[in-house]
């Protein structure tokens, strides 16, 4: 099914196969359901405002760029600027992230950008972070560093979850880093987690085992203080 052809089609759910390299599917999709089968290019489910995507696959660069709302679910790897901008809605990846993912990404009130990855991320995840919350579990990394080098970076609102007890390489001293409570792992990343287990029908308990730590701004520094809290 070409492009033209899935923005015209009139039915809640499509299926597309056999997708190797094609960009900007699902852009802006406001409702409905998409199934896509293959490697979908650049751009996938960018503006994304309610509608859901799944991809049996991987994903190229710019995956969910400045979404707003729905869900991505990615039964494989992404690319680089995964939810570049992202303002809501879920991203949930199974396997790896590659550079900077979750840049920027915003909340505002009751709206609140979820990131969720499943193996390990590149350098620079959360860069300049403004809200919502990632978490990468580093499923099949036990004993390895599951993000690259300056996770957080300029980050000033929000918070990474790692499942490690592993500092990040090249942590900024603008970051704070501290240990997660049961009480914090039932609260806030059990829902999350059991929400993400689901989509990919593997174990919750799994995904977390172990410990985790949190990477947030320190907001006794300078840099911190330059922006409004979220």
């Amino acid at each position: 099914m070409k492009e033209f052809d899935i923005r015209k089609d009139g039915h809640e759910e499509i299926m597309v196969t056999d997708c190797l390299g094609e960009r900007y599917i699902g852009c802006g999709m406001k409702d409905g359901v998409m199934h896509i089968k293959g490697t979908p290019g650049n751009a996938l489910a960018s503006y994304l405002d309610g509608g859901t995507v799944y991809v049996d696959g991987n994903a190229q660069d710019a995956a969910a760029d400045t979404m707003n709302a729905g869900l991505l679910a990615i039964k494989g790897s992404a690319g680089d600027a995964l939810a570049y901008g992202m303002r809501g809605g879920r991203v949930y990846v199974l396997g790896d992230a590659g550079y900077r993912a979750g840049v920027h990404m915003k909340a505002y009130e009751d709206k609140k950008s979820i990131l969720v990855i499943g193996g390990r991320a590149g350098s620079f995840l959360g860069e300049y972070l403004a809200g919502g919350i990632i978490i990468v579990l580093g499923l099949g990394c036990e004993g390895k560093s599951i993000t690259g080098y300056f996770c957080g970076n300029g980050m000033y609102a929000g918070t990474i979850y790692l499942r490690t007890d592993k500092v990040p390489l090249n942590l900024s001293d603008k970051l704070i880093r501290r240990n997660v409570s049961d009480e914090e792992k039932d609260r806030i990343l059990r829902p999350i987690i059991a929400d993400y287990a689901s989509v990919f029908s593997i174990s919750a308990e799994d995904c977390l085992k172990g410990s985790f730590i949190a990477i947030e701004a320190d907001r006794s520094k300078s840099y911190s203080q330059l922006y409004a809290a979220v």
